[in-house]
C-alpha cells in the first residue's frame, strides 16, 4: 500500500490565509461549475463571477482553466483515494484480502454516488485539448496503492487462486508497475507475480466500469437493487484475478 499523504501545510501569515480562504471558494464555485456546467465547459469567467470577483483577479490564483481543472482532478483523486483506503485500513487486522476489496470496492461506489461529477471528471470522457500534467499522478495512485495492497496480501498468504487463464506476462505490464510494487528489475520478477500485477488491472477496470454503468444510466431496469448487483459484478471480477468474496 503507499504511503499516507502528507498533511497540508498549515498556513501561517495572514496572508497566505486570506489565499488558502479563496482557493477553497475559488474551487467550491469550481465544482459547482462542474456539476451545472460539466467539465468541458468549466470557465474561469463564469467562476469569476460567481464569486463576485473580476476575470483578471482570478488569474491570482490559478493561470488558466487547465490549471483549475488540475486542481479539481487532484481533489477527486485524493478524496476516492482516501475513501479507498480508509476502507481498507478499517478491515487490516486479521481481515481476509477478498473481503477487503469488496469493503474498498463499495466505499468507492459510495463516494461515487455521493460525488458523481468528481466521477465523472477522473473516470469519464477526458476534456477535449486538456493533458494531465505529472502533478495528478501521485493522486491517481492512492487508489491503485490499495488494489496492490490487497493483491499482494493475497499473493502472500496463499489465498489467491486465479480462475482466468494462464498467459505470458511479457509486454502486457509496463516497467513502472513493477517498480510500485517493489520491483526494480523486470526480468527479475516471477512469472507468476507478473501475471499477477496484470490480472490486477481487472480489479480497478470492473470498479470503475461497474460504477460508470450505474452513473450513466446502463443499468435502468436491469436490477431492483443495484447495489446487490453492483456486489456480483465485483465478486464475479475479482474471483477471475483469484479474490473469491463471500456474498451474504
Amino acid at each position: 500500500m503507499t504511503e499516507p499523504t502528507a498533511a497540508p501545510r498549515v498556513p501561517v501569515s495572514a496572508r497566505e490565509r486570506a489565499r488558502a480562504e479563496v482557493m477553497a471558494e475559488l474551487l467550491a464555485a469550481a465544482r459547482a461549475r462542474l456539476e451545472s456546467d460539466g467539465s468541458a465547459e468549466l470557465s474561469l469567467r463564469a467562476v469569476a463571477r460567481d464569486l463576485g470577483m473580476a476575470s483578471s483577479a482570478v488569474y491570482r490564483y490559478v493561470e488558466s482553466r487547465d490549471a483549475l481543472l488540475t486542481l479539481l482532478i487532484i481533489e477527486a483523486y485524493d478524496s476516492v483515494g482516501a475513501a479507498a483506503e480508509a476502507a481498507a485500513e478499517a478491515r487490516e487486522s486479521g481481515a481476509d484480502p477478498a473481503g477487503t476489496w469488496l469493503e474498498v470496492a463499495r466505499a468507492v461506489r459510495r463516494w461515487a454516488l455521493a460525488q458523481p461529477y468528481s466521477f465523472e471528471l477522473i473516470y469519464g470522457t477526458p476534456v477535449r485539448g486538456y493533458r494531465a500534467p505529472e502533478d495528478t499522478v501521485q493522486s491517481a495512485l492512492r487508489m491503485w496503492g490499495v488494489i496492490v495492497g490487497v493483491v499482494m496480501a493475497a499473493y502472500g498468504d496463499g489465498s489467491l487462486t486465479p480462475a482466468g487463464p494462464a498467459f505470458d506476462p511479457a509486454r502486457r505490464i509496463a516497467p513502472e508497475v513493477y517498480a510500485f510494487v517493489g520491483w526494480t528489475d523486470p526480468a527479475a520478477v516471477p512469472p507468476e507475480l507478473a501475471r499477477t500485477a496484470a490480472r490486477s488491472a481487472t480489479l480497478f477496470t470492473s470498479l470503475v466500469g461497474a460504477i460508470s454503468a450505474e452513473l450513466f444510466g446502463h443499468l435502468h431496469r436491469v436490477a431492483d437493487d443495484y447495489a446487490l448487483l453492483f456486489d456480483v459484478t465485483i465478486a464475479t471480477a475479482a474471483a477471475g484475478v483469484g479474490l473469491h468474496v463471500t456474498l451474504d
